[in-house]
């Protein structure tokens, strides 16, 4: 008796910027901010493995001929870090703030 039937989706771990994230058509991720405009289309060819129904193939160290293509949808800040610091009896206070920049990518197609 099966209760739970395996779907085999195509994905592909990419690095993006130095991170690594495991994609899939349709997808939508949240990476630090790249520098193009919204409703652009992106192109990452460092493809560290891609899997689909049949096999997975891994990359040493990045698989050559294999991009994924995204679209840029929003450019977004993440809340705010307060970052306080303080010695106490010795008069020294120190208040910083820092907001995040993030991009908003939808995935399109693997190839």
């Amino acid at each position: 008796m099966k209760y739970f039937e395996e779907q085999q989706v195509m994905f592909a771990v990419v690095e993006i910027q130095g991170k690594q994230y495991k994609l899939s058509p349709k997808d939508t991720v949240k990476v630090d901010k790249l520098p193009n405009k919204v409703g652009d289309k992106v192109t990452f060819d460092k493809v560290i493995l891609l899997s689909d129904d049949k096999k997975t193939t891994i990359g040493a160290p990045v698989l050559s001929g294999h991009t994924v293509t995204a679209k840029i949808l929003d450019h977004i800040r993440d809340d705010k870090v307060i970052v306080f610091k303080k010695k106490r009896r010795k008069g020294y206070q120190v208040k910083r703030g820092h907001r995040q920049g993030y991009t908003t990518l939808q995935v399109e197609k693997i190839s």
